[in-house]
């Protein structure tokens, strides 16, 4: 029985939810799978169907789970259009659409020092996988990333199977590696491109750049990769949506 007295209750849809993220970071439903309908989740868990689909809501809103009319509740995918580039926000001022690629430019792995072993929750020293790339808009190079991850959950990753992936690093993550990132934190500043960055995206030292740092999190609130971007947004501007 739910105690409703006590200081650490939630409502009942929260705890629900709660089970839900369990079982998709133990594994149960992976990305793109079915979940069970409401009435079997409403029996597994002894509630009513309504604090279900509740909690599925709520899962949906974050982009967790999908709901597909007449077809059931989906695991959200980074393989699906529309979603696997969410994170990425540079959009032409023309508003056309662009071919995306990607040039790996850099791949080493290192011992993370304080900064980011803080930011990903790991014991400074462990290693980490480090790249550099340039995302190219219809060709033009507008995106110098440098994409900071923990070794160990992505074991095998080289700088031969990145190249080879040329997209989406985080379908990467999830298709071979079963780490799906559901949320980001963005700091964005105005900085003046450095010589690397400068010489990369073929602009003069100091020219203004767009900076965004970027935390990204799996299931469980958990730090899985930290990136920088760099961006020139000469024609092109950084949209976001709010709600």
């Amino acid at each position: 029985m739910v105690d409703i007295s006590s200081p650490n209750y939630r409502p009942l849809y929260e705890q629900i939810k709660v089970l839900l993220t369990q079982s998709l970071i133990g594994g149960e439903w992976r990305p793109g799978d079915v979940i069970p309908s409401e009435i079997d989740l409403a029996g597994r868990y002894k509630v009513s169907q309504g604090t279900v689909r509740k909690a599925i809501d709520s899962l949906a809103g974050e982009n967790i789970l999908i709901r597909r009319q007449g077809k059931g509740t989906y695991v959200a995918t980074h393989n699906e259009e529309g979603v696997k580039l969410r994170f990425l926000r540079l959009t032409a001022a023309s508003g056309q659409k662009e071919v995306l690629n990607s040039e790996q430019v850099g791949y080493k792995k290192v011992k993370a020092d304080a900064h980011k072993a803080g930011i990903l929750q790991i014991k400074a020293g462990s290693i980490l996988i480090e790249v550099k790339r340039l995302l190219t808009f219809s060709g033009r190079p507008l995106i110098y990333d440098h994409i900071a991850i923990p070794a160990a959950p992505f074991k095998g990753l080289n700088a031969a199977r990145i190249e080879e992936n040329n997209g989406s690093m985080y379908s990467m993550y999830e298709t071979e590696y079963g780490v799906r990132m559901i949320r980001a934190e963005e700091r964005l500043t105005a900085i003046a491109a450095s010589a690397e960055v400068a010489e990369a995206l073929h602009l003069e030292l100091g020219a203004p750049l767009l900076s965004i740092e970027r935390v990204s999190y799996t299931y469980g609130d958990k730090p899985m990769e930290w990136r920088l971007g760099l961006c020139l947004t000469d024609d092109h501007h950084y949209m976001s949506e709010l709600e």
